[in-house]
């Protein structure tokens, strides 16, 4: 059960997110791509580092195989169901902009459920490979908080209704963690899979989320955080060992 307090920790990130929306003014455009390359870089490391060689450790080549396509294709569908459904009211760009930051909160939820079974399989199989899965998910969560309360506070949404919405998407972590630690008690086996699976999740979060949107803020700045967020986690694992 160790696993659920940094889980749930991640998930708050996205209520940080949220928080810097309605404290302060919303992060400029290199700042942002900063913060979203260096999520991607963090990320990058911890699959090339750390997931994949844990879940071969763990399994066969196979199920590493079969467990980074269901988790690439998990997040894809779920991308596809919300992705193509962006509003825009030309009679009322108020409700329009709430619509939008509804469903961009229902996709998040969506998208932290796998996030908290991945930080279950983490944990699961010790050492550093789960505070640093967790910490990656939170850098990447803060974003995600300051792309949904955007939205929603152009829309006209009181800032406590925000806040509130952004905590409840903040509890699907842990609530994916509590699942995933459920499919690890029932089937132990399985680990290596749930590994290649969160693997192949945060492949997809790279590819299609991160680095699309960090380019869009500024390509130079983008590259910048990819290269310092990988440096930064891989030098802290020399150091540790």
């Amino acid at each position: 059960m160790s696993a659920l307090l940094p889980s749930l920790l991640a998930g708050l990130a996205t209520a940080i997110g949220c928080l810097i929306v309605l404290l302060t003014r919303i992060p400029g455009r290199r700042t942002l791509a900063v913060m979203l390359g260096g999520a991607a870089g963090v990320m990058l490391a911890v699959v090339i580092l750390d997931l994949i060689p844990a879940s071969l450790d763990t399994g066969t080549p196979l199920e590493t195989i079969i467990g980074t396509a269901v988790g690439i294709g998990i997040l894809w569908v779920i991308d596809r169901a919300f992705a193509s459904r962006t509003v825009t009211s030309p009679f009322h760009q108020i409700i329009a902009m709430r619509r939008l930051g509804y469903m961009m909160t229902i996709g998040i939820a969506l998208h932290d459920l796998p996030e908290g079974i991945a930080i279950a399989g983490a944990y699961a199989v010790g050492g550093k490979l789960g505070p640093l899965l967790a910490f990656s998910i939170a850098l990447h969560n803060i974003p995600e908080g300051i792309a949904t309360a955007a939205p929603l506070q152009m829309g006209g949404l009181r800032r406590s209704h925000i806040l509130l919405i952004n905590i409840i998407v903040s509890l699907f972590t842990p609530l994916g963690t509590l699942f995933g630690l459920f499919l690890i008690q029932v089937s132990p086996q399985h680990l290596s899979f749930l590994l290649a699976l969160a693997a192949g999740a945060m492949i997809y979060l790279i590819k299609d989320e991160l680095l699309p949107a960090a380019q869009r803020m500024s390509m130079l700045w983008c590259w910048c955080g990819v290269i310092a967020g990988y440096l930064l986690l891989w030098f802290s694992q020399f150091i540790a060992g």
